[in-house]
């Protein structure tokens, strides 16, 4: 299965019809910026980037160097399964063929308000209209909370107590997905694969206690279409990592 999935990758990608499907195949970048402004679970946590030399050097060359600190779990980032599962895979090993598959887009922006949770109902619906989510695809979900990247209150949906409110993929839903459709991943648009106001975090449990990573706070999910593309998915290769920093693209082929 994992060759077979490589194979069909690179099948779109170098195409014996068109040499330049690569380029004539549409980019988006689904990761927002880390910078001090980047949106972390815990308020106290930030992205630091200090500088380490920035100018014209004694012989006459520019040279810039910079050294950042910042927690795993923050701005777009992956969730590896030892997050949630403990003897799962780390950041480090997690396989490349749930990184890079096959992807769909499943849209609930009409009806993600505050504590909304993704059901086996809103995915059966969208089959209906797209057919059926294939074999190991990546399942991104767009709520629409992007829009509020940048504001923490917003984002986050934080009340006068502090508790948290905003969209996630149910708990039913993420075994039904890993059950019935053997999904490679899952990503959304908000801070979190698990509602905001969770205390039990058992999205998170259901997905990485099958090895199956989450990447969250994605970007840009308006601008992909709803299937026909492909996910990389490329997170830093912290060793023993729960999770990590993410580059995330969506590739459109034409």
């Amino acid at each position: 299965m994992k060759s077979v999935l490589l194979f069909l990758f690179l099948s779109v990608l170098i195409s014996c019809r068109n040499s330049t499907d690569l380029r004539n195949g549409e980019w988006i970048d689904l990761s927002h910026d880390f910078s001090e402004e980047t949106i972390y679970w815990n308020e106290m946590d930030s992205f630091r980037k200090e500088t380490i030399a920035e100018g014209i050097m004694p012989g006459g060359y520019y040279y810039s160097a910079y050294k950042f600190c910042a927690p795993e779990h923050g701005g777009t980032h992956m969730d590896a399964p030892v997050h949630f599962a403990q003897g799962k895979q780390t950041a480090d090993q997690v396989p490349l063929e749930k990184l890079i598959a096959p992807a769909v887009k499943i849209d609930v922006s009409d009806k993600a308000k505050g504590n909304y949770q993704i059901s086996i109902a809103d995915i059966q619906s969208w089959e209906k209209i797209n057919g059926e989510i294939p074999e190991g695809a990546i399942v991104l979900i767009q709520t629409g909370y992007s829009r509020f990247w940048g504001n923490r209150k917003d984002y986050m949906g934080i009340d006068e107590r502090g508790i948290k409110h905003f969209p996630g993929l149910g708990s039913e839903t993420a075994k039904w997905l890993i059950t019935n459709r053997k999904i490679s991943a899952v990503g959304i648009d908000t801070a979190s694969i698990d509602h905001g106001a969770s205390e039990t975090f058992q999205t998170h449990v259901a997905l990485m206690s099958q090895n199956v990573p989450a990447f969250e706070n994605l970007a840009n999910l308006e601008k992909i279409s709803t299937k026909g593309f492909w996910v990389i998915a490329l997170p830093m290769k912290i060793k023993g990592g729960s999770g990590a920093p993410l580059r995330i693209v969506a590739f459109l082929p034409r």
